[in-house]
């Protein structure tokens, strides 16, 4: 490749990090947050009130609040009682608590888990592109010829060998 394409990938490599800073921060606090989603770790007991159709089936009641993990404890008349809440199957009104991440983290998070069902798992494709685009253009940073680059493809081999090993393992 000829020295115009190399500066022309620097250039491209150089303002699309600094584009991308904020969103590049915003993937990796998510994504560090995202990995305690099993625990309760930043997270806040929220009161929910909700209204869902009258008459539900008591073992259908988790799914119908979208209730991970529903644990149902007993029934008593109209009233269905679950771990963190209550159902009046009269009138349909349910009152439990869910533990929920702070409005910022939650948002963030909600954006890292974006499906294709999602107007938003469109900035996903982008932030995976332009990660490969990274990924391609690191290979001009330096002329093949310096040492630095030797050095680099060195650690590259390293993290590639890393990669692998974790993903058997």
């Amino acid at each position: 490749m000829g020295r115009k394409t190399e500066e022309k990938m620097r250039t491209y490599h150089r303002y699309l990090g600094f584009f991308l800073a904020g969103i590049m921060a915003m993937y990796a606090i998510s994504g560090i947050v995202l990995i305690y989603r099993n625990t309760d770790f930043l997270k806040k007991e929220v009161a929910v009130e909700k209204t869902i159709k009258p008459n539900i089936k008591a073992n259908e009641v988790g799914k119908a609040l979208k209730i991970k993990h529903f644990k149902l404890q007993k029934e008593e008349g109209n009233m269905v009682h679950f771990e963190g809440g209550t159902y009046d199957s009269k009138t349909g009104e349910a009152n439990y608590t869910e533990k929920k991440l702070p409005f910022v983290l939650d948002k963030m998070t909600k954006i890292h888990k974006a499906t294709s069902s999602q107007p938003l798992y469109f900035l996903n494709i982008f932030f995976g592109a332009a990660l490969l685009f990274f990924v391609v253009s690191a290979f001009w940073m330096f002329r093949p010829s310096a040492p630095i680059f030797k050095k680099g493809i060195y650690f590259a081999l390293g993290g590639l060998v890393l990669t692998l090993i974790l993903l058997f393992v």
